[in-house]
């Protein structure tokens, strides 16, 4: 650790990058508790303040999928669905709806995360869900369990669950205050598998994160992956103008395709759903949203989305139309995204994506 902080952490000019195999040791000790906290600061924030390289993201992510606990479901082909850890301030996120879209289009899907990470502290997929009243402390083989029964398909598990060593760190992630190189390669950890392929969908806000998402995808084993420039770096772009999604099938090209949800019918003002004026709090400097009430939002956000599930119009619906009909095409389980879109329409309109959203629930 101190050969490795003594490269890192020697100012802009002077600073040298770390091999793989420095970067994937420093974070294994880090994980295993062998390293002062003081130390593990240091290195995480040196290493974000010089500019994480290829080598050393895929070294602490190996380091960190070494210690994540997997599983492969009773199916050929799982989604992840992969949002920001740290979750969402600017808006009501519908996003942990999304795999039940999915798995009531015949597409077994997971999320993951938790309940809450900094710097953000934000609306998590946990906290939505748990408001909601689901079951978000599912361990791995319950929740792979629930992804393979054809009558639920999908399933959210915590990252205590599947890797607490990463999980022991977010105080000190706190303590830090900017995202580490941990908030870019956490949600590439993949929990749960598909028998022959897991396709990856996430999201992106910064230009420069696509070829770097879809290097660590391949490292990681993903069969594709749909990156997705969305709504505070979440997996649902926004409803308002046309958006970015690159991707890659097997060993294909990093490719870019706009999408628009206009072509599916969907012309809204907004975003995003917008937090409501009671709730909203004054804007913060360094985009550190600790003073939000995260539980008040993630509350109103479940109720909108199961208002959605009840066929009720609006952003929600919108959302939840275009996120799924992103991933439907990204599958090629249509040949357009209208096609794909009016048939997520017609599985709320007649409940079944309700149904597999409240299959969840505890018996």
């Amino acid at each position: 650790m101190c050969t490795c902080i003594g490269k890192i952490a020697t100012g802009p000019e002077y600073s040298k990058d770390l091999s793989f195999d420095e970067a994937y040791t420093a974070m294994r000790y880090i994980l295993e508790g062998k390293v002062d906290p003081v130390q593990s600061g240091v290195f995480l924030i040196a290493l974000r303040m010089k500019r994480e390289t290829d080598a050393e993201n895929a070294g602490v992510l190996r380091a960190i999928r070494e210690m994540t606990q997997t599983t492969t479901a009773a199916v050929d082909e799982v989604v992840d669905v992969a949002d920001p850890y740290d979750g969402f301030a600017r808006c009501l996120p519908v996003s942990p709806f999304l795999p039940a879209v999915l798995a009531a289009c015949g597409v077994p899907a997971v999320s993951h995360g938790a309940e809450t990470v900094a710097p953000k502290n934000g609306v998590t997929h946990c906290k939505v869900l748990r408001a909601a009243g689901l079951n978000v402390d599912l361990d791995i083989e319950q929740a792979a369990a629930r992804v393979s029964n054809s009558e639920i398909g999908w399933a959210y598990v915590d990252q205590k669950t599947f890797c607490p060593a990463l999980h022991q760190l977010r105080e000190l992630r706190a303590l830090i205050v900017k995202r580490p190189v941990l908030s870019t390669v956490e949600n590439l950890t993949g929990p749960i598998r598909g028998r022959e392929h897991t396709h990856l969908i996430t999201g992106h806000v910064h230009r420069a994160y696509p070829p770097i998402y879809a290097r660590l995808a391949r490292r990681a084993g993903f069969a594709s992956a749909g990156l997705v420039r969305g709504v505070e770096g979440g997996v649902l772009p926004s409803l308002r103008q046309a958006a970015k999604l690159y991707h890659y099938h097997d060993n294909s090209e990093l490719e870019l395709t706009e999408i628009n949800p206009a072509d599916l019918g969907i012309e809204r003002s907004i975003r995003a759903l917008p937090i409501p004026e009671n709730l909203a709090v004054a804007a913060v400097e360094n985009e550190i949203e600790a003073t939000i009430d995260a539980d008040a939002l993630a509350s109103a956000a479940a109720a909108l989305g199961l208002e959605a599930l009840d066929g009720a119009p609006g952003a929600a619906r919108d959302s939840l139309v275009y996120g799924g009909a992103i991933v439907l095409t990204h599958l090629h389980r249509f040949d357009s995204m209208r096609q794909a879109a009016e048939t997520i329409r017609q599985a709320l309109d007649r409940g079944v994506v309700r149904r597999h959203f409240l299959s969840l629930k505890d018996p």
